[in-house]
């Protein structure tokens, strides 16, 4: 079976279980997310192959992660670092309908990486590797070892998967917008494949109309360019073809993670050799159904979710 890698940060999780911020809580749930080990798990869930690459601190929160992936059915290839911790977030709701986050993620393990940990014949024998673009934020080592995975991907025939996954808030030092865009079309230029919202295609590419940022997008190597449309669905266009795929309705109760279940969907479908038409179909179903459910990853859709979410009419399944 075909496997998908991926290579991120993964951070605990406390969520307040109560409204308010968490200068009112008395009590917290634990559990754990990132952007690519959320697509992993996303892609086990829906029955492909994954493995999740990162640094964890040699502590309880990274022990804990690790566990959770295997269970999740994901193979872990964690590197510890015993002198830095596994990073965390809190996640709490200051008013209704708002979701605050905030991470603790300086000196993380995560930060820590080098190209050196990585396990690179995991990544030649892959199908496809994916990053982010949060890798590039973090440190100059984790973007030093992002690239240099993607280089050996590519040097092995492994397509490269990149989704721009922009974070303001970690370019918000001496780093602004136009750094942050340079360092996403560095990366870009290695990949394969490329996922970006409407706001960080703009970023990237200057464009505010989709077709033409997917054009733009295109233009610095990638053969598979997909633009997120939240509410209105994805665009995709590979190989000079264009396809729109529409939203399917849902209330949501959290998105944060929304975005990895969709490129989960995506990847383990174009891995199966579906075409792009089914690829969006299970991308967009899957990003549905999990904004259904609070976590950053406990949404993750199985096949039988996404028959569920993408069958109209009577919503009680009988």
């Amino acid at each position: 079976m075909s496997t998908i890698v991926t290579l991120g940060e993964s951070l605990g999780l406390v969520v307040g279980t109560r409204p308010g911020g968490f200068d009112r809580q008395s009590l917290a749930e634990i559990s754990f997310g990132g952007a690519e080990s959320n697509v992993a798990i996303g892609v086990a869930r829906l029955g492909g192959r994954a493995s999740w690459i990162g640094r964890l601190g040699d502590d309880a929160m990274g022990r804990r992660i690790t566990r959770a992936l295997r269970a999740e059915g994901v193979e872990p290839y964690v590197t510890l670092d015993a002198e830095a911790p596994t990073a965390i977030m809190l996640k709490d709701s200051p008013r209704p309908n708002a979701t605050r986050v905030t991470y603790y993620r300086a000196g993380s393990a995560a930060s820590r990486i080098e190209p050196s940990h990585l396990p690179t014949d995991v990544i030649r024998e892959a199908s496809v590797l994916h990053v982010s673009g949060i890798n590039l934020a973090i440190s100059a080592s984790s973007a030093r070892t992002t690239r240099f995975a993607a280089e050996t991907a590519r040097d092995a025939g492994t397509l490269v998967s990149c989704d721009v996954n922009h974070r303001s808030r970690l370019w918000a030092g001496d780093a602004g917008p136009a750094d942050a865009a340079a360092a996403y079309r560095e990366l870009i230029a290695r990949a394969d494949i490329v996922f970006a919202s409407e706001d960080e295609a703009e970023l990237i590419t200057g464009e505010t109309d989709h077709g033409a940022q997917a054009d733009a997008l295109a233009a610095l190597g990638p053969t598979q360019v997909v633009i997120t449309l939240g509410e209105r669905g994805a665009f995709a266009m590979v190989a000079g073809q264009r396809y729109d795929k529409p939203a399917i309705p849902v209330t949501a109760v959290d998105t944060v993670g929304a975005g990895d279940a969709f490129v989960a969907g995506y990847l383990t479908e174009l891995v199966l050799g579906s075409p792009v038409d089914d690829r969006l179909h299970v991308g967009v179903a899957a990003g549905a159904f999990a904004c259904c459910m609070p976590g950053d990853w406990e949404g993750a859709a199985t096949r039988a979710d996404i028959a569920f979410t993408a069958t109209s009419g009577d919503p009680v399944d009988r």
